[in-house]
């Protein structure tokens, strides 16, 4: 008698073991199991949660989730978070086989009082750059030259007995100096500063401006380079943010551009191997402190 819910059993049909498989029960999730898939079950023959393999963590918030690399459960119901190899805080650290250099910007200890104010407590503090010497560049030429020119001027009318265009020559000189002086004070407190949540630049002396864009919010991150500035390594860096217009988009003259690049995408999809590279310093510290 024929199968009433299908084509006759034929024992050589090469498509049978496939149906037959297709049409097997689908193995139950336990939502209780956490982000992952459940402890012990798979799809098919593959791996499960359990087994330390990393199907994705999804999109986290402060300063977790964002690597993809999936946390380990542990016995006692919770997880742990992802092994940073050996291998990869060498490569880290820039301390692997063959002296190979650095490859991201070292981690600052403390932050300076100028950033230190802006931080909450929660916050982790990852480092804070002056822009590259050549953001004041311009002004400092402008006084070198007013200071030639002006210095000629001034002793020219002297020598003329022209008390009084000597005297505006040298007010002059004095009004560009102190722009100039300006100029350096705050290039000298124009900060950008990064931490485990978000990016922010603070600049401004009498007028403090303070903007910043977490880091979970950065859909897309570049640099540019000019000429110039891989001649004296600087560089420009774009943020962008789900396609919106924000107040911290370009930040101009920054020192290493491509260290600090490694340094922020690190934060942004790495944070495990941040915290691992810093715990290790930190017992290196103590080690020789030790001895």
């Amino acid at each position: 008698m024929g199968n009433p819910s299908g084509p006759p059993f034929d024992p050589d049909d090469p498509d049978r073991e496939r149906r037959e498989h297709d049409t097997e029960p689908i193995p139950r999730i336990d939502p209780d199991d956490g982000p992952g898939f459940a402890a012990g079950a798979g799809y098919g023959e593959g791996p499960s949660l359990s087994e330390g393999v990393a199907f994705g963590d999804g999109p986290g918030y402060a300063g977790e989730g964002r690597s993809g690399r999936a946390w380990i459960r542990d016995p006692e119901g919770g997880y742990q978070p992802p092994p940073i190899s050996e291998e990869e805080l060498a490569g880290l650290r820039g301390d692997a086989s063959g002296g190979a250099p650095r490859r991201v910007l070292p981690l600052e200890d403390e932050p300076s009082p100028l950033a230190a104010r802006y931080l909450f407590p929660t916050e982790r503090f990852r480092g804070e750059w002056k822009r590259h010497w050549v953001y004041i560049a311009k002004p400092l030429i402008i006084g070198i030259l007013a200071t030639f020119i002006l210095g000629y001027l001034s002793g020219f009318l002297a020598g003329r007995q022209t008390g009084a265009l000597t005297t505006v020559a040298v007010l002059l000189w004095f009004l560009v100096i102190g722009w100039v002086a300006w100029q350096v004070a705050e290039w000298w407190y124009n900060r950008f500063i990064l931490t485990n949540k978000r990016v922010m630049v603070v600049d401004g002396i009498v007028t403090r401006r303070v903007a910043m864009m977490p880091l979970v919010r950065v859909t897309d991150m570049k640099y540019e380079q000019s000429p110039a500035g891989r001649a004296l390594n600087y560089g420009t860096f774009v943020l962008e943010s789900a396609g919106q217009e924000q107040a911290l988009r370009e930040i101009k003259s920054l020192p290493n551009p491509n260290e600090l690049y490694l340094r922020v995408v690190e934060e942004m999809y790495e944070p495990q191997a941040v915290e691992a590279r810093l715990g290790k310093e930190a017992d290196e510290a103590k080690a020789d402190d030790g001895a």
